[in-house]
Formats: C-alpha cells, structure tokens, sequence
C-alpha cells in the first residue's frame, strides 16, 4: 500500500485541483472526523472527469439534462478517489471544503467546521474498487498521522451525519474491509 503524507494540508502526492468551493474553518475548530461520501456524475457513470467540473464551478450543462439540475451548486470535497484508486483533493485540509451539507454528528451540527470530506468515486449499490480501499486506508491513516484527534470511531458515512437527506457511500461500501486495510497502513 502507498505511503502518502500531507504537507501543509496537502496530501503527498496527489493532483491538485484547487476549488473555489471552500473558505477558512472556524479559529476554534480542529480536524476530528472523516466523511466518506460516493459520488457519480452523470448518476451511474465512471470516469468521465465531471465531478472536476462540479467542485470547480465548470460544469458543462449541455453534456446532461442532471447537469442543469445541479449547475448552481457550491460544493466540494477535500478529496476524490477515483475507481483506479487515482487521488485529487481540491481543498487543503486545514481549510473548510463545503461536502456535509445541512449536518450533525456527536452532538454537533455544521459538519464541514471540523471534518474531512472524501469522496469515492461510485453508487450506494455498486461495489467500490480494491484500489479505491487502497488509496482511501493510506489517506485515512495519513489524516490520523497529521490530525491526532482523528481516530477509527470519528469515521462515518455522509449517511450517517445527514441520514434524512443522503444515503451513501451505501450498502455497497465495505466497512470491515476499509477499517482492516485502515489498520494495516497506521502500523
């Protein structure tokens, strides 16, 4: 499994794409939870590079009738992970990525203040790739190296934080299988 690091909020080495979709987290808030999210744009559809154009406000509205849908979102994530296990974070983690949406978890709403949010390229009901789990272990374990308060049990679903409005990452997201490739790479 890949060793990544972050540097200054960075993960090392993933490909940069910087979203307009983030402003500073609160002065008293500190990194202390990750959110997996799954995402497809079209709905159901892989590799097609649109959820770049999402998190960066360039979404191509003729491409999709969805498209016209969502074309006025702001939103982002920290980082996506493609089905190759192929990384790309558009915000640092130090900053506030807009992912969690109207939100709670332990207690405390305004997710996005204190979390890290990672989308997996797929759907609830299809399964997520091997390399997917990979890149995912080695970038949780990296968060945790650069975030001590980020521990297995402040890792959750978008589910779990907004459970009246989102479902994923899914039925299809193997949890067990995430936590032991997760342990192996904190050793």
């Amino acid at each position: 499994m890949q060793m990544l690091s972050i540097d200054n909020g960075w993960l090392v080495p993933a490909r940069r794409l910087v979203s307009p979709n983030q402003d500073a987290r609160p002065a008293d808030a500190s990194v202390d939870t990750l959110v997996v999210h799954g995402i497809t744009l079209p709905p159901g559809r892989f590799g097609h590079g649109q959820v770049d154009a999402l998190f960066t406000n360039t979404l191509d509205v003729s491409r999709a009738a969805f498209y016209r849908e969502i074309a006025h979102l702001r939103v982002s994530a920290h980082v996506l992970i493609e089905r190759t296990g192929a990384i790309t974070q558009y915000v640092g983690f130090d900053d506030r990525a807009w992912h969690a949406g109207q939100s709670c978890f332990d207690g405390r709403t305004r997710v996005n203040d204190f979390a890290v949010g990672i989308e997996l390229e797929g759907t609830d009901d299809c399964p997520y790739t091997p390399a997917q789990y990979r890149a995912l272990a080695a970038t949780g374990a990296a968060l945790m190296r650069a975030y001590p308060m980020l521990t297995r049990a402040r890792m959750v679903g978008h589910s779990d934080i907004a459970p009246e409005r989102k479902t994923d990452p899914g039925p299809a997201f193997d949890w067990a299988l995430y936590f032991d490739l997760l342990e192996r790479a904190c050793i």
